[in-house]
């Protein structure tokens, strides 16, 4: 199973594992439809792989329509959402299916030898 490494604003990453969040939106996404695992790194100031998502799938709409098909368990505020997407005409919203949360959150750069993306990036031998 293909995976990717995502780096999540904290406040978003905790609400995926509460349950309150079930898209993870993105200005872009991965080119590679094999991928079928998130693994989620909370930025500053956590810092720290956290847990994993599989994903159900990705939806790809303009943003109004994006929005409407997933204001309800967005896990974010409107305004959040059309700031997040300011000067974008498409976006992309990553169902959430099942998720996983780490009992001991670990080191990203340790773990990959890599530092922490900006977005995301794709997990080696995965």
């Amino acid at each position: 199973m293909k995976e990717v490494l995502m780096s999540i604003k904290p406040e978003f990453a905790f609400k995926i594992f509460d349950g309150t969040k079930k898209f993870e939106f993105r200005r872009s996404i991965f080119k590679d439809p094999t991928v079928k695992k998130v693994i989620v790194y909370a930025s500053s100031p956590i810092q720290k792989v956290i847990g994993e998502f599989e994903i159900d799938h990705i939806l790809d709409y303009d943003i109004e329509t994006l929005w409407k098909e997933t204001s309800e368990d967005s896990g974010i505020s409107r305004d959040s959402f059309f700031q997040y997407f300011g000067g974008k005409e498409q976006g992309y919203a990553i169902k959430i299916k099942k998720t996983i949360k780490y009992k001991k959150p670990y080191c990203m750069r340790k773990a990959y030898n890599a530092t922490p993306p900006q977005s995301f990036m794709y997990i080696p031998n995965s």
